[in-house]
């Protein structure tokens, strides 16, 4: 518990949120880091999952790899671009890893979006003329959205967890103060660290958790009635034998 005081304390003290290398410049740089590995990451796999959902072609191929890149090492993955790329492109190299980690659980939540759709719904869309570009844009897309902002919160806690990584290559985020700490033997500074870590990871969980509830359609969220209740018939005919059975005795 005193260290974890401690840890609190440093993340407190109006001296680590001014200045060079404070706490709001190392935060701005981890959202930096999360915002263009996403962006990036985004329009390959989104275009690309549509496309699946939307036509069923190489979902098998695109799963097998998808899930083979969620096997790779980050950290191993981190060091093998940076010294295939050279030390003066750590960043560019760091945002391609970062991208890479971001790619599978988006485009697993496009592809998907379209496939929970039911089959009869994209059937009555075709039957009343809409074209197919229609149908993607104004049936497949709406209806896909939830699924779609579930895989990019899945990226972007993947990407906010990595990115404390690149600081062992020299770059900035929120991982600095930790490798910092470990070399200052500064557990407070580490541990306050991890602590503000932790809540960027919550805060952003929670924003995209809120974002895939608003985007279920109207209709749908309208369209969940609750299930009717039927009364126990067991207890009712249970009850009523008894006095049945009388009335037949006295006749």
């Amino acid at each position: 518990m005193n260290l974890f005081a401690e840890g609190i304390a440093w993340l407190l003290d109006p001296v680590n949120w001014e200045g060079s290398g404070s706490i709001p410049q190392r935060l701005g740089e981890h959202l930096r880091y999360t915002a263009i590995a996403v962006l990036i990451a985004s329009f390959i796999a989104v275009p690309l999952g549509w496309w699946i959902g939307h036509t069923g072609r190489g979902r098998e191929l695109v799963v097998g790899l998808t899930g083979a890149a969620r096997a790779l090492p980050s950290f191993g993955l981190l060091f093998l671009f940076v010294m295939v790329a050279g030390v003066l492109q750590r960043e560019p190299a760091s945002v391609v890893v970062l991208m890479l980690l971001a790619v599978p659980p988006i485009l697993a939540g496009a592809y998907a979006g379209f496939e929970v759709i039911d089959r009869r719904v994209i059937d009555a869309a075709r039957a009343v003329g809409m074209t197919e570009w229609q149908i993607l844009w104004k049936v497949e897309v709406p209806l896909g959205l939830p699924l779609l902002f579930g895989g990019l919160r899945s990226g972007v806690l993947q990407v906010v967890a990595t990115a404390v990584l690149i600081s062992y290559i020299g770059l900035g985020g929120l991982g600095y103060d930790i490798i910092q700490g470990i070399e200052l033997r500064r557990f407070d500074q580490i541990l306050g660290s991890a602590i503000l870590i932790i809540l960027l990871a919550l805060v952003l969980d929670a924003l995209f958790a809120l974002l895939e509830r608003s985007a279920v359609p109207r209709g749908v969220r309208a369209g969940r009635l609750p299930e009717p209740r039927t009364a126990p018939t067991g207890r009712r005919a249970t009850a009523e034998t008894p006095a049945t059975t009388g009335r037949e005795e006295k006749n």
